[in-house]
């Protein structure tokens, strides 16, 4: 079969990022569709030597670093990508990727990491967030993600079939495209990390500095405990807002290397998780050095975090909840084991998910014959 695979933009490496690369390592003839690209990441990907075709927006001003500023063109250039030549087409989708247009006798995957945010689920804190809630802008912003919202669920259908990262990313394809969906959880390379028992007196965070990861709530915690340590590690749009709110026992360190990003999961205390989020891969990497996770108790981290075991959980995203999550954790460090939170996280290994994805298309593709 020729295949194809979609996936919105190649500028960063998150998670959907690195899911993405393992999908592209199962089929090493496929050709690669994205928004937009930028060359180093493409390298840090390992896709250097794919044939990788970008949209008209490669072209345009500032593509590579303000390209979510083209918002509004998403939807049109997704549609621009003429597949028709491919047996199967594979979308890694957190906005756009499944609104690939297809024919009748191509078998379309997705791997959604999540319907639309900022359309659906963070509609209302994404227009305060932006200062977008209000004036003639924000109507304008308003009626866009209303077109959004029309067209995410028109290219639902173009899909065969969905699989979810989470079994609460399947709820919410139920609840909006009213679509069934297999969930394979996602890879995490834990097989670069292990499990370090001699813990510091610190504790770490790190995200993108995006609204709805909360860091500022972290920190804002970490400043009424100045006795506590905490190290954030991440960049973002948020980095110098939340910067100017730290105190003297909270370090931001920006974007920093991999293994410079693992000392820190290895030797904290704990790490500090306050997004709900659609799964949470960076949780994961955290309990495979063998470190808990304080969390809040909703989205992905229920299927990543043991609570009382490799975790405690907060239910509300405030300061107050996790400075009390906090103290629960201290006064029962003692009860996690270090090993036991490493082995739980070696059920989201890299080789796992290969092994339940291919054979996922195995079946498909079978029963397609």
């Amino acid at each position: 079969m020729k295949v194809a695979l979609v996936h919105e933009w190649l500028t960063v490496i998150g998670g959907s990022e690195k899911v993405f690369r393992e999908i592209t390592s199962l089929f090493p003839e496929a050709d690669i569709y994205t928004l937009v690209a930028k060359e180093d990441t493409i390298s840090n990907l390992s896709l250097n030597q794919r044939r990788i075709t970008t949209s008209f927006i490669q072209k345009l001003i500032f593509s590579k670093t303000k390209y979510r500023s083209y918002l509004p063109l998403f939807t049109l250039a997704i549609e621009q990508f003429d597949l028709s030549e491919y047996d199967l087409i594979i979308s890694s989708s957190h906005a756009v990727a499944k609104g690939v247009l297809v024919n009748a006798s191509q078998i379309h995957v997705c791997y959604c990491h999540s319907p639309i945010r900022y359309a659906w689920d963070l509609h209302y804190e994404y227009l305060k967030g932006t200062g977008l809630n209000k004036g003639l802008k924000g109507i304008l912003v308003k009626y866009f993600l209303h077109r959004i919202r029309q067209w995410d669920i028109i290219s639902s259908n173009r899909v065969d079939y969905f699989i979810a990262n989470s079994e609460y990313i399947s709820k919410r394809i139920k609840k909006i495209y009213n679509r069934e969906s297999t969930v394979i959880y996602p890879n995490v390379a834990v097989e670069q990390f292990e499990a370090v028992q001699q813990k510091e007196d610190f504790y770490v965070t790190c995200s993108r500095f995006v609204p709805y990861k909360k860091i500022d709530i972290i920190v804002e915690a970490f400043k009424s405990m100045p006795d506590k340590k905490l190290i954030v590690i991440g960049d973002g749009p948020d980095f110098k807002r939340i910067k100017k709110m730290a105190s003297p026992n909270v370090t931001l360190m920006g974007y920093q290397p991999f293994e410079v990003l693992k000392h820190y999961l290895s030797k904290a205390k704990a790490f500090v998780f306050a997004a709900e989020e659609d799964f949470g891969i960076i949780s994961v990497e955290a309990q495979a050095c063998g470190t808990p996770v304080i969390a809040f108790g909703k989205g992905g981290s229920t299927e990543t975090v043991i609570n009382g075991k490799t975790g405690v959980f907060f239910y509300e995203q405030s300061a107050e909840a996790i400075i009390k999550a906090v103290c629960i954790f201290e006064k029962n460090i003692n009860d996690f084991s270090y090993t036991e939170i490493a082995e739980h996280a070696s059920a989201f290994s890299t080789e796992r998910f290969k092994k339940e994805f291919n054979l996922f298309i195995q079946n498909i593709t079978r029963n397609a014959n």
